[in-house]
């Protein structure tokens, strides 16, 4: 009898587990289908793609022609050079900023620290609208437009990062803190030497998370930038599509699209276990 119920239990869970790899699978091919036709269009010809009356899900004669006309197209290899700039000098200035202010909140016992936190906190609420007017009156007032200063400034600073780095920096008891500064060990002595190892998956997942935020930055380049001296990938994809050739070879866009995504796809999946490892950590207490 007890044979019998295990024999039936194992079936159950077998069933149980066949029918959740199923819509996981339906799941995976719904997500990566837009990728694979992103691909796949990209290496269509241009003749080949405008006969086709009804799409066809594979090509027999793939070619790499819509890559070269999408750097020839528009400078794309220097709006590449212009993102890594940008977001190499936006993550750096901001982890410095982020790891400051969390250990001021954190740590540093000053007047009205609970009460300039949750003002802190407050910021979140303001539409990202209003904080880009404000910014982009700010940047023209300093006339900063069209320098990579005036693409960097905005972006060194995020509040939620901050709280999440905060959340980090309490999880270490108080007592080795305390500890240190009897042994004479200065505020930013702790901070580098204990907190920021201690804290280090978090550090990597916001730094990823950074930048692949400054990659795919599009609104803030668009309004402060009309140099192309200055245009980052997002800017180059827009011109393709304003000078005409990506409404006419839809082909050598999703090329374009294509080259700028590859980065971040392998960025995430060479780090995807550390993102997810870093933000449940910055959830947990204790």
């Amino acid at each position: 009898m007890n044979r019998t119920r295990k024999n039936d239990y194992k079936r159950q869970r077998r069933t149980a587990g066949a029918i959740t790899y199923f819509f996981l699978i339906i799941w995976a091919v719904i997500v990566l289908f837009p990728f694979y036709w992103m691909i796949l269009t990209s290496v269509k010809s241009y003749g080949a793609y405008n006969s086709e009356s009804i799409p066809k899900f594979f090509t027999l004669s793939p070619t790499l022609q819509n890559y070269v006309d999408a750097f020839t197209a528009v400078p794309l290899a220097r709006y590449f050079v212009n993102t890594v700039i940008f977001t190499l000098l936006t993550t750096a200035v901001m982890i410095v900023v982020i790891t400051l202010a969390a250990f001021a909140f954190a740590r540093l016992e000053f007047r009205g620290r609970n009460g300039a936190f949750l003002l802190f906190l407050s910021l979140m609420m303001i539409p990202n609208e209003l904080v880009i007017i404000t910014n982009f009156v700010t940047i023209t007032n300093l006339d900063m437009r069209n320098t990579f200063q005036g693409l960097i400034l905005p972006s060194v600073t995020s509040v939620f990062y901050i709280y999440l780095l905060k959340e980090n920096f309490e999880q270490v008891p108080d007592s080795l803190y305390k500890a240190a500064k009897v042994d004479g060990t200065s505020d930013m002595k702790y901070l580098l030497k204990v907190l920021v190892p201690i804290s280090r998956p978090t550090l990597i997942t916001v730094t990823i998370l950074k930048v692949i935020e400054c990659w795919n930055s599009y609104v803030w380049p668009r309004l402060i930038t009309d140099d192309e001296a200055y245009y980052l990938v997002s800017n180059g994809i827009q011109e393709i599509r304003e000078n005409g050739f990506g409404r006419e070879n839809i082909p050598a866009m999703m090329a374009a699209v294509v080259v700028i995504s590859l980065p971040l796809i392998v960025l995430f999946l060479i780090f995807h276990k550390k993102i997810m490892a870093g933000v449940s950590r910055g959830g947990t207490k204790g």
